[in-house]
């Protein structure tokens, strides 16, 4: 009688051992459960904001500092140049290409191509020499100047090149919102810390002369964000972040002139809404 208990006990652990096994093979885990190994790309665009700063312009005839200068991006809006091949660098865009180290984990490279225009015709603080000081329309009492285009243009529109690596987390938010198939649709929380280098094309003109508009290794950046991706059919995402961090330029070219330069800081913020794909080789 005990054998034959033994034999039956031993006979249903089996049967439903195979009956999990099946199950397995039935419902195999999604590929959203795990992202380590895999490979994600986007391409998308930005709207920057920005704190004043001082400039300082230092040259063979000219050393002087306007004190918090105001600046704005250069949107271009819902625009067809954001796709196409020849034209993608005119507006401000984001690129990024990463890879998972860990299912939370990845690590990745990327370019925030913002725009920084410095306002026209505002009255700022100067303290320095230039030569023909009160030609261009400019000078004011009280240590001043009107930001006239015949005094200055200043822009980085071609543009503020910030080219930097990132880490990131991400976590599955899906439960929170019962979403039953994550496969289908998931929603996922995303935060991360990056720093690089600037790489301007600035536009320049200084006191009339000829614009002076190359591209130069300027200085760093450090950011931080954070943002909500939503990804469609396994594979294609929607991400939107809100980006923030530090701009520190010592070295920008204001002329063919080696010798003329201008150096800023200041503190920046982006949003972000881009799309792209996530797949694993």
């Amino acid at each position: 009688m005990k054998n034959q208990s033994f034999l039956i006990a031993f006979f249903f652990c089996v049967f439903f051992q195979q009956l999990s096994a099946q199950d397995t093979l039935v419902s195999p885990e999604k590929y959203t459960a795990h992202n380590k190994g895999k490979f994600y790309v986007f391409w998308g665009g930005n709207r920057g904001y920005f704190t004043n700063s001082d400039i300082h312009f230092t040259g063979d005839n000219h050393d002087f500092t306007l004190s918090d200068v105001p600046a704005h991006d250069k949107p271009k809006g819902w625009h067809v140049d954001y796709i196409s091949p020849g034209r993608m660098t005119i507006p401000q865009t984001n690129f990024r290409m990463g890879y998972f180290i860990t299912d939370k984990y990845n690590i990745s490279v990327g370019v925030d191509h913002m725009k920084y225009v410095m306002y026209q015709d505002r009255t700022v603080g100067i303290d320095g020499y230039y030569p023909n000081e009160g030609t261009y329309g400019e000078q004011l009492p009280n240590n001043q100047v009107y930001l006239t285009e015949e005094f200055l243009t200043f822009e980085h529109t071609d543009g503020l090149n910030y080219v930097n690596s990132e880490i990131s987390r991400v976590d599955d938010i899906s439960k929170l919102f019962r979403l039953p198939n994550t496969d289908k649709f998931q929603i996922n929380l995303t935060e991360g810390v990056g720093a690089g280098v600037l790489y301007p094309k600035s536009n320049v003109q200084l006191f009339g002369a000829n614009r002076y508009d190359e591209f130069h290794i300027a200085g760093f950046g450090m950011s931080a964000k954070a943002g909500l991706n939503f990804t469609f059919f396994k594979h294609f995402f929607i991400q939107t972040e809100l980006k923030g961090g530090y701009i520190n330029m010592s070295d920008i070219r204001t002329s063919p002139n080696s010798n003329d330069r201008a150096s800023q800081d200041f503190w920046f913020m982006e949003t972000v809404i881009a799309f792209g794909g996530i797949f694993r080789i």
